[in-house]
């Protein structure tokens, strides 16, 4: 194989697997079921083999891929509209704890020992068995618990503690970027030109140019 043949591929290869991934949806990433594990291998070998092995032909790589991406995109089609069959490709969540209880077939079932168990339990910030109310196996390998409800945090409402309305924005957003202004971000957050120009003066701030970012 050349130089020139195998620049050709790999890009063939990477332009192809970024969008068919994308196709897919964030999931493939974000969730590692049964599923998804097998088919992020079974995509990831396919696109090796299309970048580097001289026997297989382009288009047959390429739709290789393409067949597989479409298969995986149709059963996550029926994944979501029938429980059924979500159950056989994905399994089921499994309660491994029950008021403060380890359930012992539960473990057997999805494989996992006390000490990994405990290990997933310390990730959570729990470090007793015992203060655990429910804990469950999810599909994807976490853990979800819920603690005993003497264990759980505190909340402003169980103080009574009456909400303040306040001026500040919940989360941040970018009104300013490299001396430009985002008109539409100060637009979804009904302020003006004019106020951004006294935050900035009263930041010591005099021209909008010399703000790399706010």
């Amino acid at each position: 194989m050349s130089i020139a043949e195998l620049i050709i591929r790999l890009v063939i290869a990477f332009i192809t697997l970024l969008a068919l991934t994308r196709l897919m949806g964030r999931k493939e990433i974000s969730q590692m079921t049964f599923f998804n594990f097998v088919s992020g291998i079974a995509i990831g070998t396919i696109g090796a083999f299309l970048a580097i092995d001289s026997t297989l032909s382009i288009r047959n790589g390429v739709l290789a891929l393409i067949a597989w991406s479409t298969f995986t995109i149709a059963l996550g089609i029926i994944d979501i509209k029938s429980k059924a069959i979500r159950k056989v490709i994905e399994g089921e969540p499994r309660i491994v704890i029950k008021k403060g209880k380890v359930m012992e077939d539960e473990l057997r079932k999805v494989r996992l020992d006390i000490d990994a168990l405990n290990a997933k339990l310390r990730e959570k910030n729990v470090f007793s068995i015992a203060d655990v109310d429910y804990a469950i196996f999810e599909t994807d390998g976490k853990l979800s618990v819920m603690k005993k409800e003497i264990q759980q945090t505190v909340t402003r409402s169980d103080l009574n503690i009456q909400q303040q309305h306040t001026n500040v924005f919940p989360t941040s957003t970018l009104v300013v970027s490299d001396g430009q202004i985002d008109k539409a971000n100060l637009e979804k957050l009904n302020l003006n030109e004019q106020w951004l120009n006294q935050q900035l003066e009263s930041a010591g701030i005099t021209s909008i140019s010399d703000v790399f970012y706010a």
